[in-house]
Parts: C-alpha cells; sequence; structure tokens
C-alpha cells in the first residue's frame, strides 16, 4: 500500500500542533493502530472496470445515432435518442427497477453466449406504433391488453432496430442480433441468476411529444469472452492504419478515373452593372479582360487549373494545354 507522503510546511505544522498541545501523541498511536475498513456488498460486485464501462458507453453512443435515424425514417417524426447512463448491478435490481408491466424484447447475439434484454418503456412503445399506424403519435398505456396485431407490429419495429445494433458492434465483435422472446412481464422473465452482474445502459428517448426510457441489459457471461477488446489499448490498435490491398487500391483508382469533371476554356470575362446589361443592343461589344498575347485559362469545376491556347482539331473548335497554372489553391479567376 503507498504511504501518503507530507510536504515541508505539512510535517513544520504537525510538529506546531504537538508541541503546543493541540493534538496528542498518544491519540495518533491510537488511530493508527485501528483497522480502516472499507464496505463491500458482494451482491453488487464490480466486474467492469472503469475504463470498459466506457468502451461501452462509446459503442452504445453510436448505436443510438444510428437509433435516432433508423426510428426517424420509419416514423417520420421528431426523434431523438441519447445515452443517459451505463452502470453495473445485480439483475435483480435492475427488473426491479423497471415498471411491472412493460415491452421486453430477449435477443440472442451469437457467437456470444446468453441472451441480451431491451426494455422499452410503454410511452415510447405506444407512441412508436400509433406513429406506424398512422396516428400522431400519441402515447397511452395498456400493456396489458396487447393485441396479436399490437405485439406484432412491436415486434417488428424493434426486430428490423437490431440491424443497427449489429453495426454498432462492429468495431469489437461481428455478432448477428436475432429476437426470440417478446414480454410484457418481467416477473415471468428469468435470463440469468439474480445475484449476476449486468451492465444495464439507459437511452433517453423522445418520439415527438412522448419521452421514456429504452434499457439494454447485457449480462456478465453475454460480455465475458470480449472484456479484454473492451479497453483503450485494444481500441488503440484498431485505429492504427492498414495496409491497403493493391487489388483494393487498383478499384478505387478506377472508379476516381471514370468520375466526370467540368471542363471550361474561358475566353474572358466582364464586369457590368444591370442598367447596362439591360441597355445591351445589337452590335454592341462587350470588353473581356483578357488580352490577346496572353494565354486563356482552363477551369476544372470552377478552379483555374492550366494555361490553353485555342486553335482547331479536326475541323472542330479546340484549346491546347501549355502548362499547369501556378496559383494559389482553389483561386478563381
Amino acid at each position: 500500500m503507498a504511504e501518503e507522503v507530507l510536504s515541508q510546511n505539512e510535517i513544520d505544522s504537525l510538529l506546531s500542533a504537538l508541541s503546543t498541545g493541540e493534538m496528542n501523541a498518544e491519540e495518533l498511536k491510537k488511530e493508527k493502530k485501528e483497522k480502516k475498513v472499507r464496505v463491500y456488498d458482494f451482491k453488487r460486485a464490480l466486474r467492469f472496470s472503469k475504463d470498459q464501462i466506457r468502451s461501452l458507453t462509446r459503442i452504445h453512443e453510436n448505436f443510438s445515432r444510428l437509433l435516432t435515424t433508423y426510428f426517424s425514417a420509419q416514423l417520420r417524426t421528431y426523434v431523438n435518442i441519447e445515452v443517459a447512463s451505463v452502470d453495473q448491478l445485480p439483475y435483480e435490481e435492475f427488473i426491479r427497477s423497471i415498471p411491472t408491466m412493460t415491452i421486453l424484447n430477449i435477443f440472442s447475439v451469437p457467437p456470444l453466449e446468453g441472451r441480451i434484454l431491451l426494455e422499452a418503456n410503454p410511452n415510447v412503445s405506444y407512441a412508436m406504433m400509433d406513429r406506424v399506424l398512422g396516428g400522431k403519435g400519441s402515447s397511452v398505456n395498456k400493456v396489458e391488453n396487447l393485441t396479436e396485431i399490437e405485439t406484432t407490429i412491436m415486434s417488428h419495429l424493434f426486430e428490423r432496430s437490431l440491424e443497427n445494433y449489429q453495426e454498432a458492434w462492429g468495431s469489437i465483435v461481428d455478432i448477428d442480433p436475432l429476437l426470440e422472446e417478446f414480454e410484457v412481464n418481467p416477473q415471468f422473465l428469468q435470463m440469468v441468476s439474480p445475484n449476476e452482474t449486468v451492465v444495464v445502459v439507459s437511452l433517453n428517448t423522445t418520439i415527438g411529444e412522448a419521452s421514456g426510457m429504452i434499457n439494454i441489459c447485457i449480462p456478465h457471461v453475454v460480455l465475458e469472452p470480449i472484456i479484454p477488446r473492451l479497453s483503450v489499448h485494444y481500441w488503440m490498435q484498431k485505429e492504427k492504419p492498414k495496409n491497403r490491398d493493391p487489388e483494393e487500391v487498383q478499384a478505387i483508382s478506377h472508379t476516381i478515373k471514370e468520375a466526370e469533371l467540368d471542363v471550361r476554356a474561358v475566353l474572358g470575362e466582364a464586369d457590368m452593372s444591370i442598367e447596362q446589361f439591360l441597355g445591351l443592343g445589337k452590335e454592341d461589344v462587350i470588353r473581356l479582360d483578357q488580352p490577346i498575347d496572353q494565354p486563356l485559362k482552363m477551369k476544372v469545376d470552377d478552379e483555374v487549373k492550366f494555361y490553353i491556347q485555342p486553335g482547331k482539331s479536326k475541323n472542330k473548335l479546340a484549346v491546347q494545354v501549355l502548362e499547369e497554372y501556378q496559383g494559389g489553391a482553389g483561386e478563381n479567376e
């Protein structure tokens, strides 16, 4: 255990207090002999480091952005989804924290073991369903009376959203999420033992005027095989540049070469007022700013790139490139 190092000022203050009687040396000895105890709850074991929690937060921030885009397109209304918190706690505590009747989507994530739970607050779920059915997105909580049609609509809506979850995890592991169960009562659901540590990602969700939480419960058994990847060291390795496949480089180069450009030979330009323009008539002459003894300029996508001279090629107007234009990047003349 590392010992606390006192500064010179602190040492002087301590000696002064002992000499004046403000502190008792015997009491200090007694305090040193007393054992310092820190409370530890074995029912709430912390099995993920702060570094790993930060990685999970980063993954689900990406998922929330993808989910916002997905639901905005599906529901055609204002949607905003953000990560509110990422915590680790016993499974039993999570089950007690959610409503007694709610929307529960249980899906597997092969090749990883175990299952993940996505719980959506009824306010949010009913607003989604109302929009899918052509409504304004109003929310009515009647989970215990879900019809077969309502159950099918909700389960399909969340099942299609799992593609975004697969994409969010793509930088860590290639998973294939598959919806297995759809429940409304958490008391009938037993994914893991009550004391099993789970990571709970809470997403603050707004659908039109309705708002609520979407909670993602990930048991430790699911993340255990990939825990070493949830570290800064792994992320740094993933961000290292990789050597591209020569065939891939050739394919990209070929595609770029096939792209079309707007190329124009500029004979000259002139500035005039609207009054002068409206007063133009037959046989009027517009004086350009291009000297006749200087080469013309060629523009590629509105940027001057070459000096050219006009001429003919096979009885057609043409220009000959003289040299590359040496002006500033992006300069238009």
